[in-house]
C-alpha cells in the first residue's frame, strides 16, 4: 500500500499503445495517477471526460494525467478513441499496480461480493513522492479535476 510521503514506483506499467510508462518520463511535473474500475462504465466515463475537459488547465498547472484500470490495451484504445481522451491509460492486466498502490480488494454491489479496483487518485509531486490521496469516498467523478485543483 502506498501512503502520503511514500515514493511512487518508477515502473507504472504498459499503456494503451503497448509502451512502458515510467514515472521519470514526467520529471518536473506533478502526476495525477487515477485508478478506476472499468472502461466505458458511467462513473468511469464521467471521471475521464471531466479530466479531459480540464486537461489543458491541468497541464498549465503542471500536472500530467495517467489513468489506470485492469482493462486491456485494446479496451483502453477504444475508450480513448470513443471519448477523445488526451492522456494515456495503463493496462494493469496483471494487477501489479493496483496491488502495489493498495486499491485492489473486495467490493460489494447489489448484494454481490467481488474483487475490484477502488476508485482512488494519487497526486505525485515533481520528486516522485505521493503528496495527496483522494480516496474512494472522496472522489466525485463529475468534478474530479476541480477536486485536484482545490487542495484543501
Amino acid at each position: 500500500m502506498i501512503n502520503i510521503g511514500d515514493k511512487a514506483p518508477e515502473k507504472l506499467g504498459i499503456n494503451e499503445k503497448g509502451e512502458e510508462v515510467l514515472l521519470s518520463q514526467f520529471q518536473g511535473k506533478k502526476v495525477v495517477l487515477y485508478f478506476y474500475p472499468k472502461d466505458n462504465t458511467p462513473g468511469c466515463t464521467a471521471q475521464a471526460c471531466n479530466l479531459r475537459d480540464n486537461y489543458s488547465q491541468l497541464q498549465q498547472e503542471g500536472y500530467e494525467v495517467i489513468g489506470v484500470s485492469i482493462d486491456s490495451e485494446k479496451s483502453h484504445r477504444n475508450f480513448i478513441e470513443k471519448h477523445q481522451l488526451p492522456f494515456s491509460l495503463i493496462a494493469d492486466n496483471e494487477k501489479k499496480l493496483v496491488e502495489t498502490f493498495g486499491v485492489w480488494g473486495e467490493k460489494k454491489q447489489y448484494g454481490r461480493t467481488y474483487m475490484g479496483t477502488f476508485r482512488t487518485t494519487f497526486i505525485i509531486n515533481e520528486e516522485g513522492v505521493v503528496e495527496r490521496i483522494l480516496t474512494p469516498k472522496e472522489v466525485k467523478t463529475k468534478i474530479h479535476a476541480e477536486q485536484i485543483f482545490n487542495q484543501d
